[in-house]
């Protein structure tokens, strides 16, 4: 990278750093965007992405969909166009060097707002990509985003610019000709589109019955059109990301420590507990009881390193 980018870099970092003095997430003043910490290399998180732009400014994080990784770093950034049930892990930080990164929250209507702004004219295509994709970093997108962290130190220019600085930071992730999938989503009448909206009703109804039949009449697809269509989106089958979802909410729920597994199993749509633990361990790595007093351990034993 230049030696501009690399100053960017590093007054992006130090914003960061100073914002930032516990590992964990952390929300800031400017709307939609947040810090993230972490100060060793961690144990897969799964999670559900948000539509959102992720760019690191120090280390190194790897995230799974389904049984693709996409790795990023300072160089590169994710972007994320639907809510999609992955697995994180960051896999280079250390106390001396911890891995630093942002994530700005965004929606399709600011999306489509900058596409009409810009006057372009886009058509809805007939091919769907994937919901997740890593690209080079620009050095126009750096600057935008730069300028969008800085108000984290000027609370009183925000209300006035944060709008037209996060219009311009979509605005340069799609000028970027290899970061088409944005604007598919946004297009109304895309395969994509149509798919987003399929997904975004699996996340609201995970713990219903899934009927493939009422959720191709939803995207105005055949059966087969949507299960492939699904796919080329998300990486997964519609029963396999609804798998995802109802696991991870089990497991939120578990280590909340309110109900137990059984409890869990059917809150999140299982009728069978016995069939819950296997798929659980399956996903997780032990039967839920197991791995969420592994998970409070982890948790304890990070909090007195950070001591």
């Amino acid at each position: 990278m230049s030696e501009w980018f690399e100053k960017q870099r590093r007054e992006l970092l130090q914003i960061i750093e100073k914002s930032t003095p516990e590992d964990g997430i952390h929300d800031t003043q400017v709307p939609g965007l947040r810090f993230i910490r972490a100060s060793q290399l961690s144990e897969p998180v799964y999670s559900v992405y948000e539509p959102s732009l992720c760019i690191v400014a120090q280390g190194s994080k790897a995230v799974m969909l389904g049984q693709e990784v996409y790795q990023y770093n300072p160089s590169s950034y994710l972007t994320a166009s639907i809510h999609l049930p992955i697995t994180g892990q960051v896999i280079e930080a250390s106390r001396e060097i911890p891995y630093l990164s942002l994530q700005i929250l965004f929606d399709m209507n600011q999306i489509l707002d900058v596409i009409q702004v810009s006057g372009k004219t886009i058509r809805a295509r007939g091919e769907a990509s994937r919901g997740l994709k890593v690209s080079r970093m620009k050095d126009t997108l750096m600057d935008a985003v730069l300028r969008l962290v800085k108000l984290v130190e000027a609370p009183e220019d925000i209300p006035l610019l944060v709008p037209p600085t996060i219009r311009e930071v979509i605005y340069r992730i799609l000028q970027n000709e290899s970061n088409t999938s944005l604007t598919q989503f946004a297009v109304t009448g895309s395969h994509a589109q149509r798919i987003a909206r399929v997904v975004e009703k699996l996340n609201r109804n995970f713990a219903q019955p899934l009927r493939v039949d009422e959720l191709a009449a939803e995207a105005r697809m055949s059966s087969s059109s949507l299960y492939h269509y699904f796919k080329e989106v998300t990486g997964m089958s519609p029963i396999q990301f609804q798998k995802h979802l109802r696991l991870q909410e089990a497991r939120r729920l578990l280590f909340s420590g309110s109900i137990d597994a059984a409890e869990a199993a059917f809150q999140v749509g299982y009728e069978s507990p016995s069939h819950f633990s296997r798929e659980y361990a399956r996903m997780f790595g032990l039967p839920p009881v197991k791995d969420v007093h592994r998970l409070r351990n982890s948790l304890i034993d990070e909090r007195m390193e950070n001591s």
